[in-house]
């Protein structure tokens, strides 16, 4: 009778308890995105150098805004912007490690961490002069999550965790209670199960905070269009210079999310250049594994010869922290192969002294490339300069499109759910017709070229033989003659060859243009050199520290 009396008394005071904290917090009043007539923001962007910023659309004529935090309403209710402006410091451009120390330390906790994000991006995103267009759904059971994490003891806490670190995933990749859509309205419903790498982030209790924006298929659907659009999503906007710089693409979202404190960290996907130039194009880091360090089971594919996810981080670490909870060998992944972990000491302790660099002698025109040589030459550095020679991939494209041909079609089979009925890229392009100015008003001129590249199977196996070894041989020529660590490059400049000689690659922002463009050193080496490409990234950023956050999202 007393046990019952006491167990009582314990569940009436933490009702009491629940209730009072509800009182004494003051509702906020309820933010509200409202269309708005884009002509004039469209007809600016066609004095635009760039033919592929001369935008048709800024806003998703799909879906409303309000859509996407709608489902978080009711957990934002009491955040005020007091609360935010509490927590601010202790969150905005923090690494991992920086994070983890502060909710140890008992002056942050997962579910504020949570809320801030989120907070933050219906405060941008409900803002039609600062709005990014950088996310296309959110988890509506992410603070929930966060408050169940809130109870580990925290003396327990890793600092180089992703515990309860809110990551953002393309929504190319699927994620339970989410839909992934690829950017597409004929995937609008897809309510798909987790992809393996997005069972590795939950199992090492990570949060999934939403689905990022991207390149309607990953960028392997219109020609000539814009990056960063997609009928889903809308256009995204980068925010160095929102309307002015491209975006980067297919990794559009995943790059500007991170790059304006959206989120802890993305993951995106890269074929050719989707991962490298988003994350170069928004100052962050963004690596590029080779094939088969990441499982690809229950991505939204292009090429089973290519494809990959890979992390997309504000610090180098926190890159490496991401990349020892994404390995993993998958078995339904035929590429897929076992990593080892990469120790932090390791990482943290890498200089650049003694390390041997091959630089390309004519990007030494470019002012940030040349800085970002001669700071790795006085940090110890060999440098080597090299003139490699112009040196064409034929039949690259072709690669692209028999893949997908057959790619596709096997994940709408197999990992999407009964809402989703197209099994064929041809059943996509119809679909498509049926509305085409709010589907596809840049057209599908690639979809529509996958579909009459006739190209055999035997025809494709020569063509991906011959490019891996023209690509290498472009690479290895170097990297043998003067045992290089790594090719230094610029952006996403190198980024098909490294994907058809299946080199990994990794870019770390070196500096802002006179305009104010971010641009970022990119170093290639030689398969599975993740490591050795992580250690010299980090070395560099230590000696470099080029990254700044976006001035309008400080």
């Amino acid at each position: 009778m007393i046990y019952r009396a006491v167990l009582i008394f314990i569940l009436i005071f933490s009702s009491c308890k629940k209730e009072i904290t509800q009182e004494v917090a003051t509702k906020q009043p309820t933010v509200v995105w409202q269309s708005y007539d884009e002509s004039e923001d469209l007809k600016a962007t066609l004095e635009l150098e760039q033919p592929r910023m001369h935008l048709k659309l800024i806003n998703s004529k799909v879906l409303d805004k309000n859509q996407i935090w709608e489902v978080v309403e009711s957990e934002l209710n009491y955040f005020s912007e007091e609360d935010y402006n509490a927590v601010k410091p202790l969150i905005l451009e923090k690494d991992i490690p920086s994070l983890q120390n502060s909710i140890k330390q008992g002056m942050l906790t997962y579910e504020k961490l949570v809320l801030f994000y989120l907070y933050r991006i219906r405060k941008y995103e409900s803002d039609n002069k600062l709005s990014l267009n950088g996310i296309i759904s959110l988890n509506p059971e992410v603070v929930k999550q966060a408050r169940e994490l809130d109870k580990i003891d925290t003396a327990k806490i890793d600092i180089y965790s992703i515990y309860g670190m809110p990551i953002l995933l393309k929504d190319n990749i699927n994620a339970e209670g989410m839909a992934t859509t690829a950017g597409a309205v004929v995937l609008q419903n897809n309510m798909a199960k987790n992809a393996f790498i997005t069972d590795r982030l939950v199992k090492k209790k990570a949060l999934i905070l939403g689905k990022a924006n991207l390149s309607e298929w990953a960028y392997f659907f219109c020609s000539g269009c814009p990056v960063g659009y997609s009928a889903i999503g809308g256009q995204t906007l980068n925010p160095y210079g929102r309307m002015i710089f491209e975006s980067g693409g297919s990794s559009s979202g995943s790059g500007v999310t991170v790059a304006a404190n959206f989120c802890v960290a993305a993951i995106g996907t890269e074929t050719s250049g989707s991962i490298l130039s988003p994350s170069s194009q928004n100052a962050v880091v963004g690596l590029k594994p080779t094939v088969g360090v990441f499982s690809r089971s229950g991505i939204v594919p292009i090429s089973s010869t290519l494809d990959t996810p890979g992390p997309m981080t504000k610090s180098v670490i926190d890159n490496v922290i991401l990349y020892n909870v994404l390995i993993g060998q998958d078995a339904k992944d035929i590429a897929s192969v076992p990593s080892l972990r990469i120790p932090y000491p390791k990482i943290m302790k890498s200089d650049l002294k003694g390390k041997k660099f091959g630089v390309l002698k004519e990007y030494l025109k470019d002012s940030l490339y040349a800085n970002a040589v001669e700071n790795i030459r006085s940090s110890g550095a060999e440098i080597f300069e090299l003139e490699p020679k112009t040196t064409r991939l034929p039949g690259f494209l072709t690669i692209l499109n028999v893949d997908m041909k057959h790619d596709l079609p096997r994940y709408l089979a197999s990992h999407t759910n009964d809402d989703v009925t197209t099994r064929s890229i041809e059943d996509i392009i119809a679909f498509n017709l049926q509305d085409s100015l709010v589907r596809m008003p840049y057209g599908q001129a690639l979809l529509e070229g996958v579909v009459i590249d006739s190209t055999t199977v035997k025809e494709l196996d020569k063509i991906k033989g011959d490019l891996q070894t023209i690509s290498r041989n472009y690479f290895d020529i170097h990297l043998d003659a003067h045992d290089l660590d790594a090719i230094l490059s610029i952006n996403n400049y190198h980024a098909g060859y490294a994907a058809v000689a299946k080199y990994p690659a990794i870019t770390v922002p070196m500096g802002y243009t006179d305009k104010g463009e971010p641009k970022g050193l990119t170093f290639i080496a030689k398969s599975f050199s993740e490591t050795k490409l992580l250690e010299l990234a980090f070395a560099y950023e230590q000696v470099s520290k080029k990254r700044q956050a976006p001035s309008n999202y400080n």
